[in-house]
């Protein structure tokens, strides 16, 4: 996983409100990654609501308010789709499912006399780039996902179009290399506003279809 790929991840949850800790900073290279080394990051949300009910498995930006903490594991495979045969072929993207995981990464959380140590409301979040649109397969994909314990996915494409809609051409993003990237990107009209696409698509006539 690229630093960018990560970096996008990050500034997604902390415009939500979300504190983010990254795991670790080294990549293993010559070795087989551990079951905790899958997990990218940690997330907690200071501002949950207890008793919130628990979010969809497709998770966007009005899903979040949901969720108290979360483990996050970001697969920028950007040129295909988690189809089925992807899944059963890459045993590895479940890694971080592993029970020994789960309690290892709890400890990155805060802990009070209220908010117990355990893993149950802990949520496990896998960022990738689509799923299949055709059926039976977006089915049997996230059928597979939710056997092996994800209990929520988030796109990169969701998430860009947020982060591109919270960026502001008039502010310096000096300290994020992502948000000045986007920013200058939409400064020159090579970027625009996902609203702005739509009413661009909205505007377009139709043609009538032509008299037989």
């Amino acid at each position: 996983m690229s630093a960018i790929d990560e970096g996008i991840v990050r500034e997604y949850f902390e415009q939500n409100g979300f504190l983010v800790r990254q795991v670790r900073k080294y990549q293993a290279q010559a070795r087989r990654k551990t079951g905790d080394e899958e997990v990218d990051l940690v997330v907690y949300n200071p501002a949950y609501a207890r008793n919130s009910r628990k979010p969809d498995f497709f998770l966007f930006a009005s899903e979040l308010a949901c969720i108290h903490r979360a483990i996050v594991v970001v697969k920028g495979w950007h040129t295909g789709r988690f189809s089925p045969n992807m899944l059963k072929s890459s045993p590895e993207i479940f890694r971080f499912l592993e029970e020994n995981v789960i309690k290892e990464v709890t400890r990155f959380f805060p802990v009070d006399a209220e908010e117990p140590g355990n893993a149950a409301d802990v949520t496990k979040i896998l960022v990738l780039p689509s799923l299949p649109t055709a059926e039976p397969f977006r089915s049997q994909s996230v059928a597979m996902l939710k056997e092996h314990g994800v209990d929520a996915i988030i796109s990169f494409r969701s998430m860009l179009l947020d982060i591109i809609d919270s960026v502001e051409i008039n502010k310096s993003y000096g300290k994020s290399d992502t948000l000045q990237v986007i920013r200058i990107l939409k400064n020159y009209d090579l970027l625009q506003d996902a609203q702005l696409d739509l009413l661009a698509e909205r505007a377009i006539p139709h043609k009538s279809p032509p008299k037989v």
